[in-house]
């Protein structure tokens, strides 16, 4: 019988912690959009950005494109 006047208690104590977050969620706009989160991954993503040169041509850092060889100009029509 004394465990009940201690569970009684904590379990209201936690039933009311329970509630207060569900109003704060709902107070701060937690449940506003449920779909779109759901749908989002069906979109096509943003085109990439294009790469910046950085002018340093000839020192073989900070350039992606110094490793790749363009085709002779024979192959190309």
């Amino acid at each position: 019988m004394e465990t009940i006047f201690v569970l009684l208690p904590l379990a209201l104590l936690i039933a009311a912690i329970a509630v207060g977050f569900f109003i704060w969620a709902a107070r701060t706009g937690q449940f506003d959009d449920l779909d779109t989160p759901a749908v989002r991954i069906l979109f096509d993503d943003e085109e990439p950005r294009p790469v910046q040169q950085t002018g340093n041509h000839g020192s073989g850092t900070g350039n992606r494109d110094s490793a790749v060889s363009s085709p002779p100009a024979s192959s190309v029509r």
